[in-house]
């Protein structure tokens, strides 16, 4: 298969990246690959300085995270929660120059900043020949997530085009320096025909996208929308399932990716059941290391009907 044949595609014409409204952007990307020039010291200093200035600032995402860390560890008292909240944009800010790391990075230097677990579980999918439905979580350092990823294969990505083509641009470009191809969320036959294939299919089923295919299933404890996605697709080809979790070590300054087998009795035949047990085996990966996951999405926004809003 190639690569280019899954690429997104604007409908557009392309655009001028050179505009005055494309400027700020640049300035950005300027930022990021200056910033991933700096020792790791200095990257994570910044980083700390911007998730403060992130808090400060962008008080609608620190409402949505402290929500969801209520709702997710009802256990932590309000003094740890609002240290957990720091951390969890000081992960944000540090995954924006992780980003620009894994862009940037050779695979052999890459390989020196990675410790990978299970590949015998990987390498137990890969040999059904149904191709390999490897679902993740929407962690911090995603991107850099990918590109450790690829030590261990070559995996296509599912992908939600950028709302700026330039910065589109810029991620596509900096993925597929180390993704075998790029699919768009929306084209589940792209998907479909990549399994057909053989092929390694990222796959993150941890976000809200609404009611339509989706069943509620808990995740912390609590009634989350979750896509019955996952299950068709292990239907069409009867593909295996593998989990992919990913964590930094900071102590070390090294991730640590694991390759784990599905939970036990999924696929069930039941959409909720199938969505219940994906839901707790992310969950199980995201407690290794809870502060790095990306808490700034509305995971709950959707809700059965009579239930009230829990992001007011």
């Amino acid at each position: 298969m190639s690569r280019f044949l899954v690429m997104p595609k604007h409908d557009s014409p392309t655009p001028n990246y050179y505009a005055p409204r494309y400027w700020p952007t640049w300035l950005a990307i300027l930022f990021l690959n200056i910033w991933s020039l700096l020792p790791w010291s200095l990257q994570t200093l910044i980083a700390r300085g911007l998730g403060r200035l992130l808090m400060m600032f962008a008080s609608r995402r620190r409402h949505i995270v402290d929500v969801n860390l209520q709702l997710c560890f009802p256990e932590w008292d309000d003094a740890t929660r609002q240290q957990k909240i720091k951390e969890v944009f000081f992960n944000n800010a540090l995954g924006l120059v992780e980003t620009s790391n894994a862009y940037r990075y050779s695979a052999e230097t890459l390989r020196d900043k990675v410790v990978i677990e299970g590949l015998d579980v990987l390498k137990a999918a890969q040999d059904q020949q149904r191709g390999v439905l490897l679902l993740g979580a929407h962690y911090s350092h995603l991107d850099m997530g990918g590109a450790l990823t690829a030590q261990a294969c070559s995996p296509y990505a599912i992908y939600r085009p950028n709302n700026n083509p330039l910065m589109d641009k810029y991620i596509i470009d900096g993925r597929m320096s180390f993704m075998k191809g790029i699919i768009k969320r929306s084209d589940m036959r792209g998907i479909a025909r990549a399994l057909k294939k053989n092929e390694v299919v990222w796959y993150p089923p941890d976000q809200d996208y609404g009611r339509d295919h989706s069943v509620f299933a808990p995740f912390f404890g609590v009634n989350a929308a979750t896509i019955t996605a996952t299950t068709r697709l292990v239907k069409f080809n009867q593909s295996p399932v593998v989990l992919l979790s990913c964590y930094r070590d900071n102590d070390s300054e090294k991730y640590h990716l694991t390759f784990r087998a599905p939970p036990e009795g999924f696929p069930s035949g039941d959409d909720t059941v199938d969505a219940t047990l994906i839901n707790k085996a992310i969950e199980d990966c995201i407690r290794i290391a809870p502060t790095q996951y990306m808490w700034t999405h509305r995971r709950f926004k959707t809700q059965p009907d009579g239930r009230a809003k829990l992001y007011k």
